[in-house]
C-alpha cells in the first residue's frame, strides 16, 4: 500500500508539472499569440491611432488605419468610420493631399486631380509640365541647404538610373527631385536619413558617384506614384536609411502584404527597419504573423519585432486556458512570459525536467528490488534528461523548420557602351550545416549518444559495487554487451532512418547530419570501451588470477 501511495503520489504531481509547463505559452524559437495579446494591451490599438490620426486631420492615415481593422474585422470601428466621414465633409480638400494643404501646394498652377484610386499620387502632381518648374524654383528658395543643394543634380551629366535633366527625357529625374526636395523643405524625414542624402548630394555635386543618390530618388518617386502627399510623409517620416527605405518600397511593389496592413504595421510599430526586416526573416510565415500581431494592437506588435519570431497558435491550449483549474495558472505565468522570456522557459523547463524525475522516483518505487541510493537517483536524473527532450522535441513549435530568410530584391543596371561586364562569381552555395534543421538532428543525436553513454557508465558502477566475486563480475559485464553497444546500433538506426526519410523528402537532413549519428554512436562507445570497460574487465580479471591462486595455494595446504 505503501509504494502504491507513493506512486499514485508522484504520478498526481508529476502530471499536475507536466500540464503547468505545457500550459505555460513561451517557447524556444516562436512567440505565443495570447503573449502578443498581453502585450497589446500598453498600446493603443488601430481605432486609437487612426482617431488620433482623425483629430490631426490627417486623412489619408485615418482612412488606411480603418481599412485594415476593417479586413482584420477588429470590433469598435464605427466611431473611426464615423470621424472620417465627418472629416470629409467638413474639409474636402484633404481628399486630394490626404492631409492638411502644404504650403507649397500656392506654387502650383491648378489643384490636383482626385485619380480612380479617390486620391492624387504626389509623382503624377510632380510630373505635370506646368508644375514641375514651379516647384523646383520653390526649392531653389528652400531654408533647407539638402533641399537647395539637391537641384545641383540637374546639371550633372553622368547620371545612371535617370537621364539627365538636361537631356529631352529628363523630366522624370526632375519629378524626383521635386518630390523628395518637398520631403526635405518640409523636414518630413529623420534626421539620419536627411544626413545621408546631404552627403550623397554633396559627393554627386562634388564629381563623385551618383548612382546611391539616384536609388533614393527612384524609391521616392515609385511611392509617389501609389500615394498622395499625406500618405508618403507618414510612411516615410521614420524611416532611418537608405536601404530601408528600398526594401519598403520592394514591398510596395510586391504587393505581397496588403498596403493598408503595411502601412499600419509601419505606423502602429513605429519601427520600419525592423518590420521590413521581420518580413524577409520570415518569408513563408512573417505576413501572417504579422497580420496577426496587429489585431493584438501596437504592444504586440511591437513584441513581436522585439522578438523576430514567428507567431504560434495553438488551439488546444487557447481551449485549455478557458478551463477554471487552468485559468489561474496562465494569468500568473502570462505576465513572466511577456515581462521575463528567458526566466519563464527555465521555469517551465523545470516543471518538464521534474516531472520527469517523479515519474521515474515513483514507478521505480514500486519495483521489488531497488538499487543503491546513488545508483537509483542516477537513474531517475538520466530518465528526467531523457523525458525533458523527449517532451521538448513534441512540444516546441519551429524546432525543426529551415531558415525562411530571403534575399532583398536585385538592382538591375543595364551595361552602357565602354563599361566593363564584369564577371559573374557566383560563389559557394551556403552550408547545409548552418541549417537550424540540420543542427538540431545534430544536437538529437549527440544527446541521444550522451544518454546511452551514461547509462553504461551507471550499469559500470552498478557492477562494479556489487558484492561479489571477480568471475562474477566478468559474466554480468559480458551479459551487458548489447547494452555497451547500444550507442553503434542506435547510431546505424539513425543514419538509416534519416537517410529514408530524406529520400522520401520528408526532411531537408543533409548527408553529413545523417552520418553523425553512427560518428557519434563510434565516438562514445570507443571511449566508453577503451578508458571506462578495458580498465575495468583487466583489474577484474587479475583479481580473479588472485582469488584462483589463493583458492588453488588453500586447496594445496
Amino acid at each position: 500500500m505503501t509504494k502504491s501511495l507513493r506512486f499514485l503520489a508522484c504520478a498526481v504531481f508529476g502530471l499536475a508539472m507536466l500540464i503547468a509547463g505545457w500550459i505555460m505559452p513561451i517557447y524556444l524559437r516562436g512567440v505565443d499569440v495570447a503573449v502578443l495579446e498581453r502585450a497589446g494591451r500598453k498600446l493603443p490599438g488601430i481605432t486609437g491611432l487612426g482617431l488620433t490620426e482623425a483629430a490631426a486631420q490627417r486623412l489619408s492615415s485615418a482612412t488606411l488605419l480603418l481599412h485594415s481593422a476593417q479586413l482584420l474585422a477588429l470590433p469598435d470601428t464605427n466611431p473611426l468610420a464615423e470621424a472620417i466621414a465627418t472629416l470629409s465633409r467638413t474639409q474636402p480638400e484633404l481628399r486630394a493631399w490626404g492631409e492638411a494643404v502644404p504650403l507649397w501646394s500656392t506654387q502650383l498652377g491648378r489643384q490636383p486631380e482626385i485619380g480612380t484610386n479617390g486620391t492624387a499620387p504626389i509623382t503624377d502632381v510632380a510630373l505635370r509640365f506646368e508644375n514641375r518648374d514651379r516647384l523646383l524654383a520653390y526649392l531653389g528658395g528652400s531654408p533647407r541647404t539638402p533641399a537647395r543643394e539637391l537641384l545641383g543634380l540637374r546639371q550633372l551629366t553622368n547620371t545612371v538610373i535617370f537621364p539627365p535633366s538636361l537631356s529631352p527625357s529628363g523630366q522624370a529625374l526632375d519629378a524626383a527631385i521635386a518630390v523628395c526636395g518637398l520631403l526635405l523643405d518640409g523636414d518630413h524625414l529623420s534626421k539620419s536619413l536627411t544626413g545621408e542624402i546631404g552627403r550623397l548630394v554633396a559627393a554627386a555635386n562634388h564629381g563623385g558617384e551618383t548612382e546611391p543618390l539616384e536609388q533614393i530618388l527612384l524609391d521616392f518617386m515609385s511611392l509617389g506614384q501609389r500615394l498622395n502627399w499625406g500618405e508618403l510623409v507618414a510612411f516615410t517620416h521614420r524611416v532611418e536609411d537608405a536601404e530601408t527605405l528600398r526594401l519598403l518600397v520592394n514591398q510596395v511593389r510586391e504587393g505581397v502584404l496588403p498596403w493598408p496592413h503595411l502601412f499600419t504595421a509601419v505606423a502602429l510599430s513605429g519601427r520600419p527597419a525592423d518590420t521590413v526586416h521581420y518580413l524577409l526573416n520570415f518569408s513563408r510565415t512573417g505576413l501572417h504573423d504579422l497580420i496577426t500581431s496587429l489585431a493584438t494592437g501596437g504592444g504586440g506588435i511591437g513584441e513581436l519585432l522585439d522578438r523576430q519570431q514567428p507567431v504560434f497558435v495553438s488551439p488546444l491550449r487557447q481551449q485549455a486556458r478557458l478551463l477554471p483549474p487552468l485559468a489561474p495558472v496562465v494569468s500568473l505565468t502570462l505576465g513572466y512570459c511577456w515581462l521575463m522570456p528567458r526566466v519563464a522557459l527555465a521555469i517551465k523547463w523545470l516543471l518538464f525536467l521534474g516531472a520527469g524525475f517523479l515519474f521515474a522516483f515513483g514507478w521505480q518505487g514500486l519495483r521489488s528490488v531497488r538499487p543503491s541510493p546513488g545508483i537509483g537517483l542516477a537513474r531517475e536524473i538520466l530518465f528526467a534528461l531523457g523525458f525533458l527532450l523527449v517532451v521538448l522535441i513534441l512540444s516546441e513549435p519551429f524546432l525543426a523548420q529551415d531558415n525562411q530568410k530571403v534575399a532583398p530584391s536585385f538592382r538591375l543596371r543595364l551595361p552602357q557602351v565602354g563599361d566593363a561586364v564584369p564577371a559573374v562569381n557566383p560563389g559557394s552555395p551556403p552550408s547545409t550545416m548552418t541549417q537550424p534543421y540540420n543542427l538540431l538532428i545534430l544536437l538529437l543525436f549527440f544527446v541521444l549518444q550522451g544518454l546511452i553513454y551514461i547509462a553504461c557508465l551507471m550499469k559500470l558502477a552498478e557492477i562494479r559495487r556489487q558484492p561479489a566475486p571477480p568471475r562474477l563480475k566478468l559474466k554480468l559485464l559480458e551479459n551487458e554487451e548489447h547494452l555497451f553497444d547500444a550507442g553503434l546500433y542506435l547510431g546505424f538506426a539513425g543514419t538509416i532512418i534519416c537517410l529514408i526519410l530524406a529520400s522520401l523528402k520528408i526532411i531537408n537532413g543533409s548527408l553529413m547530419a545523417a552520418y553523425s549519428s553512427t560518428s557519434f554512436g563510434i565516438v562514445f562507445v570507443s571511449i566508453f570501451k577503451i578508458f571506462q570497460l578495458r580498465p575495468t574487465r583487466r583489474r577484474l580479471l587479475l583479481e580473479a588470477d588472485t582469488a584462483r591462486a589463493e583458492e588453488a595455494a588453500a586447496t594445496r595446504s
